[in-house]
């Protein structure tokens, strides 16, 4: 038996144990970046709306899908690190507060899309949403709905109540005159 049988015969066999392994390997690649792909739209679509369930969520599985031993992706797991330090702060007056989180919030979305190859510049991030004023109206009104019927719940609420026809017969009584 020769070499070149020798290498035939081993490309037969480990031929198909690469390819698998190669598929396989470049579908993990794949999956990955999906994940973290996801969590980017999903933070982009909802900046507008920080406190939206599927934003909150795309925030919790940052540092589950981004790695701190590659470089582009350090960063991003620094700014989510400083911006989780601010959601907990509430040491600074509201404005003040807001205006930094919008500020951290960039930080992070740009490098997000940076580690992911995309070229959004932060003033795009922060300004290129829309967010219909009807939204906020409706937010405001939902908040102000739970709020009176907690206090109603809780007794610091009451139901304001003006009986009108109170001597007046029912259609279904008889009439005494």
């Amino acid at each position: 038996m020769t070499v070149t049988d020798t290498i035939m015969i081993l490309a037969v066999f480990l031929g198909p144990i690469v390819a698998v392994r190669l598929t396989r390997y470049l579908d993990d690649r794949k999956e990955v970046r999906e994940r973290k792909l996801w969590i980017f739209k999903t933070l982009m679509a909802t900046r507008a709306y920080t406190v939206a369930p599927t934003h909150v969520e795309a925030l919790n599985r940052i540092d589950l899908e981004f790695n701190p031993k590659k470089k582009h992706e350090k960063k991003v797991l620094d700014a989510w690190k400083e911006y989780l330090d601010l959601l907990g702060d509430r040491g600074m007056s509201q404005e003040q507060w807001a205006v930094k989180r919008l500020d951290l919030l960039v930080e992070l979305l740009y490098h997000m899309g940076r580690s992911l190859k995309y070229d959004f510049d932060k003033t795009q991030i922060k300004n290129g949403t829309y967010s219909p004023i009807a939204h906020g109206k409706i937010e405001e009104q939902q908040e102000a709905i739970r709020q009176g019927v907690i206090e109603l719940l809780q007794g610091k609420r009451i139901v304001p109540m003006h009986v009108t026809n109170l001597n007046q017969p029912s259609a279904t009584e008889p009439d005494q005159s």
